[in-house]
């Protein structure tokens, strides 16, 4: 062991990640306690990181991610699914898609009503507030403007995504101007964390403002092993820090705080001891504390992307070629708006699959350009367009589980798309909807030819096989240590994020998440966290404003007016 043995710090922050750098933002804020955050990546100095058009090439560097695959399965006809998760400073906020989305009022009454007191949209919409300076036009009753991360309407625009929104209304979704206001549904441009020509990310909006403080130590570079536990506490973080990989240890004095991501974070816990007791003494580690609901109840957005070649408009894919590249980087260079500061989405549509949904289900995603195979990374060599959708509220649920006490090895990855009999049936109404979309006439006057799925895939099981065969994540895993109450045999965290059995110890991250909320996950992360400081620090919620609040009489907790029930009128057909 080396000197560092005896570092002790009030509080150890595990992952550099989105809900880390809030974390070592928060606590370190008011001088009074030690911080120490380990992450096992480099710090987030590559360009690739901060220029917006960086993120094809920055989300498959190994330098920067977890190079993580899911297991094979039926509902991606036998496909290993590449699922890269970020690891650098700002975690998946460093390499994202830039996309701002905070979710349905709905999912966060749905958090509560499953008996997490505190987690309504009503009390979370301050966090939200707290986390946000938002730079366009906003209703303050929803928006905030004083918050680090700065959230910007798209300046780009191009007649494909115009046509599009146009397409959207003549199938009656509407225009919508902000989808993180009053309402989501609707259609428009997507909101980004883009200030002028740069990513704005967890580690430039929240850690790089804390980094001069004395109190608040980061170290990069630092693989953690495992969390010791001491007579039922956790006590210490043991890890090994680049390029010798030399074994440490750091000591909280008050709490370990475990933000590793929806994978890493089961995973840790699995390795400390802390989960199915059988898988664990099966793999030769010691039981800690059985709780069998740790890796369980993964989820993602499935996505499945349609491509049709372009006619009478000039997409992405002629754009980032040859002169007219350059013309691009000019641009960008300037100030001015260019495709290289672009999210990989660049308009929405918020919608239902069928009719009887209270909520939309659907959020479709279009962008004016195309990838090989459906498949960001390659554009296209023809003039394309992308119009994809992912299923907000999957039913589909799966696991991250250790294969070995070996903290270097990857844990099995398995989220079961598909496998629930309602996601197969919301995936072929879908893909029926994005034909109607190319088929309206502000879109179809710009379409030469549908080239995925192919026209002549018209029957459900043909849809569905296309879906199996060339869908993808959205990089959007949550669920894995999900917060419930004692009587949920699920649960891993309580609804202060503690974890059961074990003091000292709390998750805070996407894996405590107890359903998907029906959007990307970086804004509720940093909500989440946000919140999760304050419950740290012992500091009392912020009230929640009068308008939002409502009984709700599942829980006893506190909802906001317009809670309502996601559940279909008429049940899914079989697929």
């Amino acid at each position: 062991m080396s000197d560092e043995d005896h570092s002790n710090y009030d509080y150890v922050i595990v992952g550099g990640g989105t809900a880390g750098c809030v974390l070592a933002q928060r606590l370190s804020e008011d001088g009074r306690h030690s911080v120490c955050m380990l992450e096992a990546g480099p710090k987030d100095s590559h360009p690739n990181l901060h220029v917006p058009g960086g993120f094809i090439k920055a989300v498959s560097d190994p330098r920067y991610t977890w190079p993580f695959k899911t297991l094979p399965s039926d509902g991606t006809a036998g496909r290993q699914i590449s699922i890269p998760q970020g690891r650098t400073l700002g975690g998946s906020s460093s390499l994202n898609g830039l996309v701002y989305n905070r979710g349905n009022c709905a999912d966060f009454d749905r958090w509560a009503s499953l008996g997490n007191h505190g987690w309504s949209y009503a009390e979370l919409l301050p966090y939200f507030k707290r986390s946000e300076r938002r730079d366009g036009a906003h209703d303050v009753r929803y928006r905030g403007t004083d918050g680090p991360m700065h959230v910007g309407d798209c300046q780009w625009r191009h007649p494909l995504c115009d046509a599009f929104v146009e397409a959207a209304a003549e199938l009656g979704i509407p225009p919508n101007a902000d989808y993180n206001g009053e309402a989501q549904a609707g259609a428009g441009y997507f909101q980004r964390i883009i200030k002028g020509r740069w990513r704005v990310s967890a580690s430039t909006a929240y850690l790089r403002p804390a980094l001069r403080r004395r109190n608040l130590s980061v170290k990069t570079g630092a693989m953690v092993l495992a969390i010791e536990t001491r007579e039922g506490r956790a006590c210490a973080v043991r890890y090994a820090q680049a390029p010798d990989r030399e074994p440490r240890r750091v000591v909280a004095r008050r709490e370990v705080l475990l933000c590793a991501g929806a994978v890493n974070t089961p995973k840790l816990l699995q390795l400390s001891g802390i989960g199915a007791a059988g898988m664990l003494a099966g793999l030769g580690i010691d039981v800690v504390a059985d709780l069998p609901g740790v890796g369980e109840n993964l989820r993602d957005h499935y996505v499945v992307r349609s491509v049709a070649r372009v006619k009478g408009a000039t997409t992405i894919n002629d754009r980032a070629r040859g002169v007219r590249r350059s013309v691009e980087i000019v641009k960008w260079a300037l100030g001015l708006p260019s495709i290289l500061t672009l999210s990989p989405s660049v308009a929405f549509a918020y919608w239902s699959s069928r009719e009887g949904l209270v909520d939309p289900d659907l959020m479709f995603v279009f962008t004016p350009g195309s990838y090989v195979a459906s498949v960001s990374g390659l554009l296209d060599e023809f003039p394309g367009m992308t119009l994809g959708f992912g299923q907000m509220r999957p039913r589909s649920t799966g696991f991250v589980r250790v294969v070995s006490p070996d903290p270097y090895m990857a844990p099995s990855i398995q989220p079961n798309y598909l496998s629930a009999e309602e996601d197969r049936q919301v995936v072929v109404d879908a893909l029926r909807l994005v034909r109607r979309l190319f088929a309206a006439s502000a879109l179809a006057r710009f379409v030469e030819r549908v080239v995925s799925p192919a026209p002549e895939a018209c029957a459900d099981d043909e849809l569905l096989d296309y879906a199996r065969g060339y869908g993808n994540t959205a990089y959007h895993l949550i669920g894995t240590c999900k917060m419930g109450p004692a009587g949920d045999v699920d649960a891993v965290v309580d609804d202060q994020l503690r974890v059961r059995g074990i003091a000292g110890l709390r998750v805070i991250d996407a894996s405590v998440m107890p359903d998907i909320p029906s959007a990307n996950t970086m804004a509720s992360v940093i909500a989440i966290a946000e919140k999760a400081a304050d419950m740290v620090l012992g500091k009392a919620p912020p009230e929640p404003e009068d308008w939002a609040i409502t009984p709700s009489p599942q829980s006893g907790s506190q909802s906001t007016s317009r809670t309502s029930s996601r559940e279909s009128v008429a049940p899914a057909r079989s697929i």
